[in-house]
């Protein structure tokens, strides 16, 4: 993958991201919170934290100590 390639792939995970972030609070707020639907949410969060940082590993170069 092209560096540019990954900034725009970054860029996207990032906004989807914070996306779930307001998904998950409107869920908290709502009077009758669906636990499962969070928790699904939340693990989506995690897989997309994982992705971001792989991501952002292939961006640093490589120092040979």
């Amino acid at each position: 993958m092209e560096e540019s390639e990954i900034l725009r792939r970054l860029e996207l995970l990032r906004v989807e991201h914070r996306d779930l972030d307001v998904a998950v609070d409107a869920l908290r707020m709502a009077g009758a919170p669906d636990q499962l639907q969070i928790a699904r949410l939340k693990k989506r969060k995690l897989r997309l934290r994982d992705e971001i940082a792989l991501l952002e590993d292939q961006l640093i170069p490589d120092i040979i100590a």
